[in-house]
């Protein structure tokens, strides 16, 4: 009778782990896909705001301005000559 009772709960809890498995398994991926995604949006957010500060200094800083146009670009002023070092 004990034996009985004992296989019937052995194979329901079998059946339950069987059925509930998959579905926790896939819970937790998607837990783990969201984590990464709301990490990943933080990130972008905080790249954008700092590329925002940037775009508003290009935008109001004139000396700024000429700095990136002479570093990034290299463009010179009118009657300057342009002095390329070459390093060894």
């Amino acid at each position: 009778m004990i034996l009985k009772k004992s296989f019937w709960l052995v194979s329901a809890s079998l059946l339950l782990l069987v059925i509930f498995l998959p579905g926790y398994t896939k819970l937790q991926e998607l837990r783990d896909r969201n984590r990464d995604l709301e990490e990943k949006n933080n990130r972008l957010t905080h790249e954008n705001l700092v590329l925002e500060q940037e775009l508003e200094r290009i935008a109001k800083d004139t000396f700024y301005q000429e700095k990136i146009l002479r570093e990034k670009m290299g463009v010179v002023r009118k009657n300057e000559v342009p002095v390329k070092v070459i390093t060894e």
